[in-house]
């Protein structure tokens, strides 16, 4: 599960772990880092041994990995309850999604492509590059060697724009706010001959979401397929329903495998809406550097000229996190909210303890909305370490000191979420701020105990997050 990606994926050879701190195997840690990146569960890892004991090397070959990822294919529609013309794009991981989005739409306007991220600060770091069209490592998950920064060949020429998604003092704009930004943007790249490519937030790294359906609509109405739409669902913090909602409009969803999902690192799949893979142009010539042949829809035209060849390690990687999907989506919206209030009444109690303040996954004019989704919303919660619940600034923590105590806490045998850049102290710098995350496999197996259990679970855990910070204060 290390091959087949790029070096974020590699285990240090002394503490075997990767640049995330996590591992392919299961650890005995406190882990709420599923805003980041997981370790495999104890339950996936089972299951991978019992389902593919020493016949994974079979996967390199590339007509098992085609019949694989058709099963994956299956899995993913079955999950979520979609139809069969819903076409599925696999990557190595999210940040490569995004060549997926520009391939789906390249070749739409002469000029070539306006890419219009949401929230730059909030999403990949790397996707910054793929969103460009560019390599954004040293090598690809098929060991092609490249530099960051360097384009794909072939690709459409791409214009970068970007929505911010917070004011300078780290309080999220509202729905109406965040559309008011992008009209005289997408205006701007059409009277250029650009085609714009609109870019949706469901679950930043701070758990926004935006803009919200009927602002996309209201820009569906008035540009029709003179724009196209991407949602970075990259999170897997988002319902069923939601998926629904985005592909019946066209819209093209990216979700992976490694954050709520609670699979390892990396994997990522593209949900594109019926008849989308078909229209699409031939892929570029630099599809072949990133892309292996069974990973694209059969209805891709250029997809022949890419490599017949497995990515065993991708393929493991997908194999526990649909697993993972598969049990989760068993469970009840009763249960999971159950469980996710458990959640979120603990980590109120933790900041309340520490007198910090939980970062909005909302506008103030839109409180109320966390309370109406509690999967997407209350499964990722932000603690801005510098202020208080009432807003003032108590300490002068900035965002180094937020990296150091990340990974003081990772030595302690505690992993969170890594720092995130959505808080300013008064003198401008970016203030400190941790995350704490469950994911999918710790919802399941809390699943199996009664109200009490699951409290005294999620104090347990909160009590030693607290003492651990409570140092540093």
């Amino acid at each position: 599960m290390t091959q087949g990606g790029d070096a974020r994926i590699i285990l240090n050879p002394e503490t075997r772990l990767n640049r995330y701190s996590s591992a392919p195997y299961p650890r005995d840690v406190l882990a709420l880092a599923s805003s980041t990146a997981n370790d495999l569960s104890a339950d996936a890892a089972a299951y991978l041994t019992a389902t593919f004991g020493s016949d994974s090397e079979n996967l390199a070959d590339g007509g098992h990995y085609a019949a694989f990822l058709d099963q994956c294919r299956a899995t993913l529609r079955a999950s979520y309850a979609l139809p069969q013309d819903i076409d599925v794009f696999f990557a190595p991981s999210g940040t490569d999604l995004e060549y997926v989005a520009l391939f789906a739409v390249a070749g739409r306007a002469r000029a070539g492509i306006s890419n219009l991220l949401l929230g730059a600060d909030e999403v990949g770091s790397g996707c910054i590059y793929s969103a460009a069209g560019r390599y954004f490592a040293h090598e690809t998950a098929l060991a092609v060697p490249v530099e960051p920064g360097q384009p794909v060949a072939g690709m459409a020429h791409v214009e970068m724009g970007d929505f911010p998604v917070r004011d300078a003092l780290g309080t999220a704009f509202d729905g109406p706010a965040i559309a008011a930004q992008m009209w005289p943007k997408i205006a701007e790249a059409l009277a250029g001959g650009l085609h714009p490519l609109v870019h949706i937030v469901h679950g930043s790294k701070t758990g926004l979401v935006l803009p919200h359906l009927d602002a996309i609509d209201a820009l569906i109405a008035r540009f029709g397929d003179q724009l196209s739409f991407v949602v970075d669902a990259c999170q897997a913090r988002i319902t069923t329903a939601a998926i629904h909602a985005y592909l019946e409009r066209g819209i093209i969803v990216f979700l992976t495998g490694s954050k709520f999902m609670g699979g390892p690192p990396f994997s990522g799949f593209a949900l594109l809406p019926a008849g989308m893979a078909a229209a699409a142009a031939a892929l570029p010539a630099g599809a072949a550097s990133i892309f292996r042949k069974a990973e694209v829809p059969t209805r891709w035209l250029g997809r022949e000229a890419l490599r017949d060849e497995g990515n065993a390690g991708l393929a493991l990687r997908l194999a526990a996190s649909l697993f993972e999907l598969e049990r989760f989506q068993r469970l009840s919206l009763e249960q999971v909210t159950r469980l996710v209030r458990g959640f979120a009444l603990a980590t109120d109690g933790l900041a309340a303890k520490l007198d910090v303040r939980t970062v909005g996954a909302a506008a103030p004019s839109e409180a109320g909305e966390p309370d109406e989704h509690p999967i997407e919303m209350q499964t990722l919660v932000t603690l801005d370490l510098c202020h208080s619940a009432d807003g003032q600034q108590q300490r002068t923590l900035d965002f180094d000191d937020a990296t150091r105590i990340h990974k003081v806490l990772i030595e302690q045998g505690i992993r969170l979420g890594q720092p995130v850049k959505c808080v300013k102290l008064a003198d401008g710098r970016w203030g400190a701020t941790l995350r704490i995350g469950v994911s999918m496999p710790q919802l399941v197996r809390l699943s199996q105990l009664d109200d009490a259990q699951v409290a005294a679970e999620f104090a347990a855990m909160m009590e030693r997050i607290a003492e651990a910070l409570a140092a540093h204060f």
